[in-house]
C-alpha cells in the first residue's frame, strides 16, 4: 500500500499542511521584532546598578506556587501600600537615565518594567478574567493593553510592545526572554519569584526556560504528538523560524523523560494557549 493509499498516512499529511498554515497565519499576526533604534545606546563602561528591591519584595510578598506549577499573583491581596510602592518602583525606573546603563544592566531593567508595568494594569483593571479584556490598546481591533503607552523613559512614551519587541527582542536575540516576560495568563511562562538582575538574568532565564519547556503549558505529549505552546507559533521566528527549529530548541531544555520522546520522533500536532489570569485568587 502506498503512503498516499493509506486513509491514516493521507489524514496526518493533511493535519499537517493545515498545522504548518495554522502556524504561519498565527506568526504574521504577532509583532516582529523591530528595533527602535533610540535604544541600542549603552556604556560599557558603566558601573552603575539599578536597585530592584522594592519589586523584588512585591513577588516575594504575592506570587504563589500552586498545585500545578504555575506563579499565581495575589491581586485581590495587594494593599494601598503595597499598590504605592509598585507605583513608586515604576517611577523610579522611568526617571533612570538607562541609555547611560551597560547592557546586562538594561536587561534586567527592561524585563523589570515590562512585568512591574503588567502587574500594575491589572491591578487597576481587576478583577478580570484575563488580561484580554483589558481593551486599552489603541486601534480598532486591539486586544488587550499591549499597545497602549504605560510608562515614559528618557522623555519617550513606551507600551508593553515597544519594550518586548522593539527593545528586547531585537537588542538581545535570546529566544528565552519569552520566558523573562510575563503576560499574566496561565499559559505564559511563569512570573520569576525574584526580580531579575545583571547578576541572577542569566540563571533566571535558564531555569524559566527549563521550567516551561518541561511542563504542560510548553510541552505536552498527546496520542503520540506534541501539543506545545501558541508562544511557539506566534514567535516560531524566535525558535528557529519552523517546527524542526522549535524541536531543537526544546531538546537544550527538555528534562530526561521529554527529551526521550523528542528523539523517538515526536512531532508537533497542535498549539495551545491558557490565557486565563495567573491570579491566586482564582485557586
Amino acid at each position: 500500500m502506498s503512503r498516499l493509499s493509506d486513509p491514516r498516512m493521507f489524514a496526518a499529511g493533511i493535519a499537517a499542511v493545515l498545522l504548518s498554515a495554522c502556524t504561519t497565519v498565527e506568526s504574521a499576526f504577532a509583532p516582529a521584532p523591530d528595533l527602535w533604534q533610540r535604544w541600542a545606546a549603552h556604556d560599557p563602561r558603566s558601573t552603575a546598578v539599578i536597585d530592584h528591591g522594592a519589586w523584588d519584595r512585591l513577588l516575594r510578598t504575592y506570587l504563589r506556587r500552586d498545585g500545578d506549577g504555575v506563579n499565581r499573583f495575589a491581586y485581590a491581596e495587594v494593599g494601598a501600600a503595597d499598590r504605592r510602592a509598585l507605583e513608586a518602583y515604576i517611577a523610579d525606573l522611568a526617571g533612570v537615565p538607562i541609555s547611560r546603563y551597560r547592557r546586562p544592566e538594561q536587561f534586567a531593567y527592561w524585563v523589570n518594567l515590562y512585568n512591574a508595568a503588567t502587574v500594575r494594569v491589572v491591578l487597576a483593571h481587576y478583577p478580570v478574567a484575563t488580561i484580554r479584556d483589558i481593551d486599552i490598546s489603541p486601534g480598532i481591533i486591539a486586544d488587550g493593553p499591549w499597545g497602549r503607552p504605560l510608562v515614559t523613559v528618557e522623555g519617550e512614551a513606551l507600551s508593553l510592545d515597544d519594550i518586548e519587541h522593539r527593545v528586547l527582542r531585537p537588542i538581545w536575540r535570546d529566544p528565552r526572554i519569552h520566558y523573562a516576560v510575563n503576560c499574566a495568563a496561565v499559559g505564559c511562562p511563569n512570573l520569576r519569584p525574584r526580580a531579575f538582575t545583571a547578576g541572577n538574568s542569566e540563571s533566571l532565564l535558564a531555569a524559566g526556560a527549563e521550567d516551561y519547556v518541561n511542563d504542560p503549558r510548553g510541552v505536552t505529549v498527546r496520542d503520540g504528538g506534541l501539543v506545545v505552546s501558541s508562544i511557539y507559533a506566534w514567535f516560531a521566528a524566535d525558535f528557529g523560524g519552523d517546527a524542526a527549529g522549535v524541536l531543537a530548541h526544546l531538546r537544550l531544555f527538555a528534562r530526561p523523560e521529554l527529551l526521550r520522546q523528542l528523539d523517538r520522533g515526536g512531532r508537533i500536532v497542535g498549539y495551545e494557549y491558557d490565557w486565563s489570569l495567573n491570579d491566586a485568587a482564582a485557586r
